[in-house]
């Protein structure tokens, strides 16, 4: 079952910032450190895939890894929350935006069903 409702994830944003506050690691979320371990997170998200198959990915998904791999998802998620919310960016607005973009890089009549870049369209 995938997930695609109730994403407001303002809850999630205070719990991290108090859990920060009360650590008083705020001094250590610069947006160097925030930036580096996004990447650092999504790159223990990729070696849960690494060398996989599209087979042998669904059934790892099917066991216990799948709960490694929400907490690698989730981790990713903290830091760029604590990162838009320090750097003074909405999230959601910028998503949008994007994707604005994105409809305008690859319109429909020439991207649909294709994965060239926008400039190879």
């Amino acid at each position: 079952m995938k997930y695609t409702e109730g994403l407001d994830l303002s809850e999630a944003v205070k719990a991290l910032l108090k859990f920060r506050e009360e650590r008083d690691w705020e001094q250590f979320h610069t947006p160097k450190n925030l930036s580096m371990s996004v990447a650092i997170e999504a790159a223990e998200l990729m070696e849960h895939f690494q060398w996989k198959n599209d087979d042998e990915i669904g059934t790892y998904l099917k066991t216990e890894a799948v709960e490694k791999v929400k907490e690698e998802i989730a981790d990713i998620s903290a830091y760029l929350l604590m990162l838009s919310h320090d750097l003074g960016i909405n999230l959601n607005q910028a998503i949008l935006e994007k994707i604005k973009k994105n409809e305008r890089k690859y319109p429909l009549e020439k991207s649909r069903g294709r994965h060239n870049k926008y400039d190879d369209l």
